[in-house]
């Protein structure tokens, strides 16, 4: 059998690769080991920049325009950082609400829904044993075990969205750089004794962290967190009776248990592949980058690697890319892994117990206090701090003005009536947005592009404070006047002459 794409692992960051890809007219074909999607509790948090990115590829909900509010004015909602109270992530008032509560579950059905009304074609029960590039650099052989047997799939191109554990990974012989575990930690769901035994919330003790979260049957969701050391064999599965004896030790007091479901062990190992690519072969969310979970950037971080590969992928299998258009997503989303993987296992550090930290802490927690709207720390964990590399050619003594930074959603006047950055860009194109009549002077230099491109022209707003801008479908500033000239980055990205654009 046949495919343009496989990708491999039906979680949320798989199912949304292949519903992007799909979206795009790309023959997509998603290899997923379960039978159904676990309703195991995993993830909860998504964050600003992966709700806003969510919002202009039409999986999320815009606000609405045109906007009421003075300019400037965010919002916000209440975070921490390491356990401790007090971090506030931001987003302006014209993107959507900068944190999104949603189980992982759910995200996992609605996008396995939008890729399968997309067309591609989601097999499950289907585990994969062997990943193999063709000695000529033109597709990948995929082997797999179904329910009737082996499957085989020749195609040009394979996302490993499989997870920590990657088949993809370890078939396409990317390596890693590993930091062994230090710390044990237990959840699961119970019923307690007592219910008023554990408050929700977080609680830190001389010998650990306990965090409890109540939900709507009664049950008590805790997490553990024994700076001691490693458990022996972090693989092991936990037993009830050890999870009640590892809260009542961190707690240091009995805490009497019930009914127990959806154990699990995990610690603070991490993992960072050493690329994100190998040859026809590309790596997303766990299968690429693993740390310890705490921040809730997980998600979010695995979303944002789905959302920056899905577009440069299909448009290069639509022959509409520029030469080195994929080798960017290495360039783009290995650093921001790492740096995920350097500021959880900073956070963890803050949390292990002992008075030689407590100055620390309070250090910490004066600085959060501090922060306010547009601090450090908010933006580091909500990922809006991202600025993509340089991508442009470069020209001596001329720089492109925000160029890898994102564009905040504005509300924008057209020929056609009111509209704004998300809408824009809902149609998964690359867009050319030329604000008055010196933008519109830009717009001979794009026409070798128009199969690509969605050109707009808008009144001047100094909400964009530019003449004109390339915007790539993930949000991001791809040019702005000063540096290179436009068909200059339009070649770096895209192909000449390509035919009609992206659905």
């Amino acid at each position: 059998m046949r495919a343009q794409v496989a990708v491999v692992g039906g979680g949320p960051v798989g199912m949304l690769v292949a519903a992007e890809l799909a979206a795009y007219g790309v023959d997509t074909v998603l290899l997923e080991s379960r039978a159904r999607v676990s309703e195991r509790p995993k993830a909860t948090t998504l964050h600003a920049r992966a709700v806003q990115c969510l919002a202009r590829r039409g999986h999320l909900p815009a606000p609405a325009v045109p906007y009421s509010g003075a300019r400037g004015v965010r919002t916000g909602s209440p975070f921490h950082f390491a356990g401790l109270p007090g971090l506030f992530i931001t987003a302006p008032e014209t993107e959507p609400e900068p944190i999104l509560k949603c189980p992982q579950a759910q995200l996992e059905r609605q996008f396995e829904e939008r890729a399968r009304e997309a067309g591609a074609r989601i097999l499950r029960e289907h585990r994969v044993t062997g990943v193999v590039q063709d000695e000529e650099p033109d597709g990948v052989r995929i082997t797999a075990e179904g329910p009737q047997g082996p499957v085989v799939y020749d195609v040009r191109y394979v996302v490993g969205a499989d997870g920590a554990r990657s088949t993809v990974r370890e078939r396409a012989g990317i390596a890693s750089d590993t930091h062994p575990a230090t710390i044990s930690a237990l959840m699961g769901a119970v019923r307690l004794a007592e219910p008023d035994a554990l408050a929700p919330g977080w609680h830190r003790t001389p010998r650990g962290w306990i965090v409890a979260k109540g939900d709507a049957e009664g049950r008590t969701h805790i997490r553990t967190l024994n700076c001691a050391g490693a458990h022996a064999d972090r693989h092991l599965p936990p037993t009830p009776e050890e999870l009640r004896r590892e809260v009542s030790w961190i707690a240091g007091r009995e805490i009497a248990m019930g009914e127990a479901r959806w154990l699990g062990r995990f610690s603070d190992f991490s993992r960072l592949a050493r690329t994100f690519r190998e040859g026809r072969v590309f790596l997303v969310g766990d299968a690429a980058h693993v740390h310890f979970p705490i921040g809730g950037q997980g998600l979010s971080t695995g979303v944002l690697d789905a959302l920056n590969l899905a577009w440069k992928l299909a448009l290069t299998v639509r022959g509409e890319a520029g030469p080195d258009l994929l080798g960017t997503y290495d360039a783009e989303r290995r650093p921001v892994a790492r740096r995920v993987i350097e500021n959880t296992r900073a956070q963890l550090a803050l949390m292990r117990p002992g008075p030689e930290l407590d100055a620390l802490r309070g250090v910490f927690s004066g600085l959060l206090a501090q922060e306010g709207a547009q601090g450090h720390l908010g933006g580091l964990i909500s990922a809006q701090d991202t600025v993509l590399p340089a991508v442009l050619p470069a020209h001596p003594g001329r720089s492109c003005p925000g160029a890898g930074t994102f564009l905040h959603n504005a509300a924008l006047t057209t020929s056609t009536g009111e509209t704004d950055v998300i809408r824009l860009l809902q149609g998964g194109r690359p867009l050319l947005l030329l604000l008055g009549e010196k933008g519109a002077g830009h717009r001979e230099e794009a026409r070798d592009w128009d199969g690509i491109l969605r050109v707009v022209r808008a009144r001047p707003t100094p909400d964009v404070p530019y003449e004109a801008l390339l915007v790539r479908p993930d949000g991001y500033i791809a040019w702005a006047p000063g540096g290179a000239d436009l068909a200059d980055a339009l070649s770096v990205y895209f192909a000449r002459g390509a035919r009609a654009g992206c659905r």
